[in-house]
């Protein structure tokens, strides 16, 4: 190799490194993100949005088209992705303060709040061209004209701890129109039933109930802060009683539900029981722990309550 082929080498391998670093930290910061976005929870929502298509195309007489459940699950998902990227770009500088949060990717310095924002508004539209699918494939207007409201929604929860304690009954209102959501995009006609809306206030009062007690983890920090949650506007204690009665009012509706849809047979009826007692034993679980901690299986006993629903009204609906 003579003098210039070696110059022209080394000019080359100190080009090559500036390239895949760049590629390299663009790809560590969508691992970041979607490490910090915890995408896994989208099965608190989800399995009640498919069950909700289930019955919506059961009342029409058919089974659900392939794909409306791939429209489904990616506006779910999609959603829901828009919703955490943006709470976790306008939490950035509370979550720094936070022992607890301080970890999180745009205050540990692993992804800008640029970035962060960035990715919320191409999961926006993301979210607006899947609700467009509806209206192209199979002639549903609907979904891409409620669009804008959705995210209006979605984005109004991450500032509600602002100026309200009601900030936990929101981000269940957000997650429960998912139910009445699908059958909108799925079968409109059975919105005349009230299962739809019985399955939306259940998730509503449910994700309320569990983020109220998710809150307690954060109560001194949030009153340093200014910060209004339920446990520490209210106390603990009221807190956990509130908690309490927002399950009870989802089991209540759940029950409603199981006895007004005639879809809703026996297997409902034991994901019921079995979704009772898994609440019962996440408020003992509660009622033992440290105020400032959750018990490790705190989250997966609620994903087993969505999972488990969902997956025994679809047999029922099959069946």
């Amino acid at each position: 190799m003579n003098h210039r082929d070696a110059e022209d080498t080394e000019k080359t391998q100190k080009d090559l490194p500036s390239s895949a670093s760049s590629a390299s930290l663009r790809f560590n910061s969508v691992l970041a993100i979607a490490k910090d976005i915890k995408l896994a929870h989208s099965v608190f929502a989800l399995p009640f949005a498919l069950l909700a298509m289930f019955l919506g195309a059961g009342f029409e007489q058919r089974l659900p088209r392939w794909g409306e459940v791939i429209l489904i699950v990616l506006c779910m998902v999609t959603a829901r992705t828009v919703a955490m990227t943006v709470n976790r770009w306008a939490d950035a500088s509370f979550d720094a303060l936070n022992p607890r949060t301080a970890g999180r990717a745009i205050p540990a310095g692993r992804v800008s709040s640029r970035h962060m924002l960035a990715a919320a508004a191409a999961f926006a539209a993301m979210f607006a061209l899947c609700c467009g699918g509806f209206l192209l494939v199979y002639d549903n207007p609907w979904p891409l004209i409620l669009c804008p409201l959705v995210l209006v929604l979605l984005v109004t929860y991450s500032f509600a701890k602002r100026v309200t304690w009601l900030c936990h009954l929101l981000l269940g209102i957000a997650l429960g129109i998912s139910p009445v959501a699908a059958v909108i995009a799925i079968a409109p006609a059975y919105l005349a039933q009230p299962t739809a809306y019985l399955i939306a206030l259940m998730v509503t009062c449910w994700v309320a109930g569990f983020d109220v007690i998710y809150a307690m983890q954060d109560v001194a920090v949030d009153r340093a802060q200014g910060l209004s949650s339920i446990p520490a506007s209210l106390g603990e204690g009221r807190a956990v009683w509130i908690s309490r009665t927002w399950h009870v009012i989802a089991m209540v509706t759940l029950i409603a539900a199981w006895l007004l849809d005639e879809h809703l047979r026996a297997c409902f009826a034991i994901g019921i029981a079995l979704a009772g007692l898994l609440l019962i034993m996440e408020h003992v679980l509660i009622a033992r722990s440290p105020r400032h901690s959750l018990h490790p299986a705190f989250m997966t006993i609620n994903g087993l309550i969505s999972l488990l629903l969902g997956a025994a009204g679809i047999v029922d609906v099959l069946r």
